[in-house]
């Protein structure tokens, strides 16, 4: 599953920067390739809402913005289409996709159904070692919430709660399914996250999630993963509604 925190954070936006489509990327000197960071810094914009769902993203705008070659900005943008964050619109070009409230919905019925089994698998299979990453991850990610963290550290964390979570259930199959959609899923937790008061609740639901799992009680983690991502899809229709 790829997650933000697989390279160099390099979306931070350069104080001299100019005002363009959004706050730019920095491109240093990190052993990441040029590529691996112009697609992390693009895809952080993207999760981050600096670049808005809906918005056209123009090669000649990038290309001057972040300034590095047409053919380095049209690999980014393949990777982002492949992974969901960005579609082509006909006369249009790139645009940042932005999620229907239909396609919304099934994405969340998707993630609940799957999440559901991954919870069943972990209980059935996880080590008491990964028991003990799991709480440690969940912990993080309560402290984060609870000191006002931001959104990007947010989501690397939770997204390491989830590693944790499909590693002990050890389900190629479901791990398989769920990389599949993970960046839509990324954006679907992102615009959640982003509205008023839903940190702090979902960092809180995560601790009861693990609490059951560790007691081994798969009738109750089920119903509180399910009521989890009940509660993020409420908050996040919400938001694509308004």
């Amino acid at each position: 599953m790829t997650t933000a925190g697989s390279a160099p954070d390099v979306s931070a936006a350069a104080p001299e920067a100019e005002a363009g489509i959004f706050s730019g990327i920095r491109i240093g000197r990190v052993a990441a390739p040029l590529r691996e960071q112009v697609l992390d810094g693009l895809r952080n914009a993207i999760l981050g809402f600096e670049l808005q769902p809906g918005q056209r993203l123009v090669e000649r705008e990038l290309i001057e913005q972040i300034g590095v070659s047409r053919a380095t900005v049209r690999e980014a943008l393949r990777e982002l289409t492949a992974e969901g964050l960005v579609v082509t619109v006909p006369q249009k070009g790139a645009v940042v996709y932005a999620p229907s409230p239909d396609e919304a919905r099934d994405l969340y019925a998707v993630r609940a159904a799957l999440e559901a089994l991954t919870v069943r698998r972990f209980i059935e299979r996880a080590s008491a070692a990964q028991h003990e990453r799991l709480r440690a991850a969940v912990a993080q990610l309560v402290a984060e919430a609870s000191s006002g963290a931001e959104m990007r550290q947010l989501l690397r964390t939770k997204d390491l709660f989830y590693q944790e979570l499909l590693s002990g259930a050890a389900s190629p199959t479901v791990e398989q399914i769920l990389g599949g959609v993970q960046a839509r899923v990324r954006l679907l937790r992102a615009t959640s996250l982003s509205q008023p008061g839903r940190a702090p609740k979902m960092a809180e639901e995560m601790r009861a999630l693990v609490d059951a799992i560790t007691a081994c009680d798969v009738e109750l983690a089920t119903r509180l993963c399910i009521e989890h991502l009940e509660h993020a899809a409420a908050t996040g229709l919400a938001a694509l509604e308004s």
